[in-house]
């Protein structure tokens, strides 16, 4: 749509009066349907997390500015070695059907997910766990799983193989989420549909229409019920961003997530009290499928296409400054690290170009004899656009560009298969630890271009180790130069959190993680009516 039908549209929707609140029911638009409401089957979504973490919570939670707080475990303990977390959890906790919850449903959910039978995107987060990655390499059992239930059930006990400083922020994420035994015992694969599920969360799910709409309700089992103010969330799966930004004015959103960066000067401009950017931990990258038979299997050929990306023009006029130019995998403001870029990004573009062109030809491609490359991206304007802006970039090397895209949920999946050849991916990270970025390169699941070093695995499997902050911080700054350098993927922008959020809301406060979890969200009684004009 072009800027003045689109203003045209959106001013609009401002004439109409805001609809009446439903129930205290938070209306919010994200950018995918979920794969599953299952912990071990998402893909790994950002959208997914949202929602799971707002009907799920694991031994710890995360408060409304994105810090780590008690969760199902009131307190914990890590052993003098770094080796063993031991969680006691809350008195009297219940699942929503009304079922006791113990330690025994997060035995169950960590077998679960190491369980080769389940292949779960997020099995490899438990690999610091004891015998987890030799469980779910089918070489051990699955109760040879370094977690136990003790105390009646009353506690967790965690055992991992090596110091792994990182480990305890990580437990923010679906992967450490207890699952319902007794519900999957008597509904099977089926046990996460909203007709069956029972969830330890503030909301439950109660409806969901794929693509249109997931309904919760409060959940009122949980242990923090009573400072639950809400009374569900309803979330919309919304790719067109710009007519979830129509919604937003039209009052039927009260928070619409990963608004178009292109449109924050006229979005800041109009609403300024409901447009929040803020930085964020997250990168927007091109990955490469490095496996035998694609045509970027060739260094070269990976090296030239990074080089010739204008990555200042994508974030400063494509993006209209709502992102800044990437040149590392770690985002910069990760804490207590020095990103590492990429070699040859921050040379002047003509030096650029003229090794991208001289690569190019060393690897047989040319104007005469173009590369013919398919590059995918999930569905979006802002993703199309950038997609189409790269190609013209690519173009003068000698490479034809194929344009191919689908919904983030089977984008993502056919990722995880290798089914692509360049592909747009983006990391958003669930805690403040380089480690969340350059596991991406060694992972099972997220490792999309199947890139394998010897020596980039041993730096990671040292710093994950490393009990001294500086040292492990100069290993993973190793590991990082080594990869780039190698170029399986190529940084375009590092994200800022971008959202509308309806300016009378309570609760939802800006963090670098970008996590709020509606439990801590309240909602005006009424709503003003939006401004009349969007020019």
């Amino acid at each position: 749509m072009s800027p003045t039908r689109l203003a045209a549209a959106i001013g609009f929707a401002a004439t109409l009066t805001a609809l009446p609140l439903q129930a205290a029911t938070l209306q919010v638009g994200i950018s995918g349907d979920p794969a599953s409401l299952s912990p071990a089957k998402i893909t790994g979504g950002v959208w997914e997390e949202d929602v799971l973490r707002d009907i799920f919570e694991g031994p710890i939670a995360i408060d409304a500015d994105g810090q780590i707080i008690p969760g199902a475990a009131e307190s914990w303990e890590i052993s003098d070695d770094g080796k063993t977390y031991t969680f006691h959890l809350r008195d009297g906790l219940e699942w929503s059907d009304g079922e006791p919850l113990t330690a025994d449903d997060f035995v169950y959910a960590y077998r679960h997910q190491v369980d080769p039978e389940t292949a779960s995107n997020y099995a490899h987060r438990l690999y610091p766990v004891v015998n987890a990655q030799a469980i779910n390499a089918s070489e051990k059992p699955l109760d040879a799983l370094g977690v136990e239930s003790l105390d009646d059930g009353k506690t967790l006990k965690i055992t991992l193989n090596t110091p792994t400083v990182y480990f305890l922020k990580t437990l923010v994420l679906p992967f450490a989420y207890p699952i319902p035994r007794h519900v999957v015992d008597e509904f099977g694969d089926d046990w996460s549909d909203p007709s069956h599920i029972a969830v330890n969360g503030a909301f439950k799910p109660v409806k969901w229409v794929s693509n249109t709409e997931l309904e919760t309700v409060k959940n009122a089992n949980f242990h923090d019920a009573d400072n639950v103010s809400l009374d569900g969330v309803d979330y919309y799966p919304l790719e067109d961003k710009n007519a979830g930004i129509q919604r937003f004015r039209a009052g039927e959103l009260d928070i619409l997530r990963d608004y178009p960066a292109a449109q924050y000067p006229r979005l800041s401009e109009n609403l300024p009290d409901a447009t929040h950017l803020f930085p964020s931990l997250g990168t927007y990258y091109y990955v490469f499928n490095l496996r035998e038979g694609s045509p970027v299997a060739d260094k070269r050929v990976r090296e030239a296409l990074s080089l010739a990306i204008r990555r200042d023009v994508i974030a400063k006029q494509l993006l209209k400054g709502g992102v800044e130019p990437a040149t590392s995998l770690v985002p910069p403001g990760t804490s207590d690290y020095e990103a590492q870029s990429q070699p040859g990004l921050d040379d002047d573009m003509d030096t650029r170009l003229a090794e991208a062109r001289s690569l190019m030809q060393e690897a047989g491609y040319g104007p005469d004899n173009p590369l013919e490359l398919t590059l995918r991206f999930n569905s979006g304007d802002e993703h199309r656009q950038i997609a189409v802006a790269v190609a013209a970039m690519w173009k003068p090397l000698g490479v034809d560009v194929e344009l191919r895209n689908t919904e983030a949920n089977v984008h993502y999946a056919d990722l995880m298969e290798g089914d692509f050849q360049v592909a747009r991916a983006a990391w958003i990270s669930s805690y403040d630890d380089p480690q969340n970025f350059l596991q991406l390169l060694s992972a099972e699941t997220n490792n999309y271009g199947g890139y394998q070093d010897e020596d980039y695995n041993g730096l990671i499997s040292q710093s994950d180790a490393e009990q001294d902050p500086a040292k492990r911080a100069q290993l993973m700054q190793q590991a990082e130069a080594l990869a780039l350098a190698d170029y399986p993927l190529t940084p375009i922008y590092t994200y800022s959190s971008r959202n509308l959020v309806n300016a009378e809301i309570e609760g939802w406060n800006d963090n670098a993680l970008d996590m709020h979890a509606s439990r801590w969200v309240q909602l005006p009684e009424s709503r003003d009516e939006r401004p009349e004009s969007f020019d």
